[in-house]
């Protein structure tokens, strides 16, 4: 919150962790793999075998806490019978209401029960989600922290269908012209994105009465949340001033800062933070994962997209167009970060470091939850849509997308990336070679 260059992007490369913080990985023999050749265990600060290294917070885990409910059809189950979890790091994408296909994939993730969260980063409405889900996962006496995060990620989904009901009812009406078919933007709601153009956010009620706010400063205790250090939380906003992204820390997430990360510019005033004001982190991080590279122990991110990162169809109505000029906008930064991580991988890979420089870069395992196709049939005018109905449709989505991931990719975490970062995200380039024949 200093300013200082700790909160500044870092450059195009930059993946070495700092010392101590993790160990290099074993440089013999390894089998090259075609999925990441030369992906890597992370080891624990006590540590010395790679091989125990792929555990929750890469070794480092603290005890688990015990469960205090037990399962509805069985007796409380052996401490061996448990499944040994694995650490992963999460990257929530913001995307208003879409946010509730992220409360799904939490869902299902915490009902699974095998992957641990190190660190979850996270933009506007995925904010919104770590700071409940890290909030519920904060150790209580006698009660399931598993459960009590998918209990207050229910409550606060829930509040925010209760608190919107009003305030944006004229986006209500959309899920009535959804029913599984592919929206089309009615004439009215071009009129109504001009009319809100022409609004100032500065003439909107105060921040303090920001539904929103309410409904989260209820559901988050941030004095006991700013003291926790069972989860890393990373919240980006965007620093209206300097133009630069701010990432506020654990210790430094206050209300202000959440509201700041969800403040989207032609609808609320910036946020005001000691000197400075911030809106929307997700035009800079949505969401960041630049600090997990260097303050997270586990080498697995597993992304949760919002926005969909293709359409097939070319957009013509002037919503369409807007639509599309949306989900462009919020997944840029997020394809600037896979584009260093994209030449980090083939610096290692094809052996252009010397050993010495290998040995201290951090080799980040990529997963994704993609919505393409679970929110294609969504346009941006439904991310204020805040009936239940349609949150707990979003939810279902989420829990059945996390539940194809687990059953197809949970064996690869901490052994291999599982999406092809050119194939899938960048765009293919010639090789040095073929660019100097």
């Amino acid at each position: 919150m200093n300013g200082t260059s700790t909160d500044l992007e870092p450059s195009d490369v930059p993946l070495l962790p700092p010392d101590g913080l993790t160990r290099p990985a074993r440089t013999g023999n390894v089998a090259k793999q075609s999925a990441a050749p030369h992906a890597r265990k992370r080891t624990s600060v006590s540590a010395d075998d790679a091989s125990d290294a792929i555990t929750a917070k890469g070794g480092a885990q603290t005890p688990e806490a015990p469960r205090s409910r037990a399962p509805a059809k069985s007796t409380k189950p052996s401490r061996r019978r448990q499944p040994k979890r694995k650490g992963i790091d999460l990257g929530l994408q913001g995307g208003g209401a879409h946010g509730a296909y992220t409360w799904g994939v939490l869902d299902k993730l915490l009902e699974d029960g095998r992957l641990e969260f190190e660190g979850i980063s996270g933009a506007s409405a995925g904010t919104m989600n770590a700071v409940v889900l890290a909030h519920g996962l904060l150790d209580r006496p006698g009660v399931d922290p598993r459960e009590k995060a998918r209990e207050a990620l229910h409550s606060f989904w829930l509040g925010v269908s209760q608190a919107g009901s009003s305030a944006t009812a004229w986006a209500q009406t959309v899920f009535s012209w959804l029913n599984g078919r592919p929206t089309e933007y009615p004439v009215w709601h071009d009129w109504m994105q001009s009319m809100q153009q022409l609004m100032a956010p500065f003439s909107q009620p105060p921040a303090e009465i920001n539904p929103l706010r309410t409904v989260l400063e209820a559901q988050v205790d941030f004095e006991r949340l700013r003291e926790s250090t069972a989860t890393r939380l990373f919240v980006s906003a965007t620093n209206v001033r300097t133009g630069n992204i701010h990432i506020f820390r654990t210790h430094e997430i206050t209300l202000d800062v959440a509201m700041a990360s969800a403040c989207l510019p032609w609808l609320f005033k910036p946020v005001k933070i000691d000197e400075d004001f911030y809106w929307d982190g997700g035009y800079l991080g949505n969401p960041p994962l630049y600090p997990f590279y260097y303050e997270t122990l586990t080498s697995d991110i597993l992304i949760v997209h919002i926005n969909p990162i293709e359409r097939k169809e070319k957009p013509v109505l002037p919503g369409q167009i807007m639509n599309r000029v949306n989900e462009i906008t919020f997944n840029a930064s997020l394809q600037r970060e896979f584009r260093a991580i994209s030449f980090v991988h083939k610096l290692i890979d094809e052996g252009w470091l010397k050993p010495e420089f290998r040995k201290r870069l951090k080799y980040p395992l990529i997963h994704s939850i993609r919505a393409d196709k679970e929110l294609y049939d969504l346009s941006s005018s439904t991310k204020f849509v805040t009936d239940w109905h349609f949150l707990t449709t979003l939810r279902d989505r989420g829990r059945e997308a996390a539940s194809r991931w687990l059953e197809a990719h949970f064996a690869d975490v901490g052994v291999r990336s599982t999406v092809d970062l050119r194939r899938d995200y960048l765009q293919r380039l010639p090789d040095a070679t073929a660019i100097k024949a």
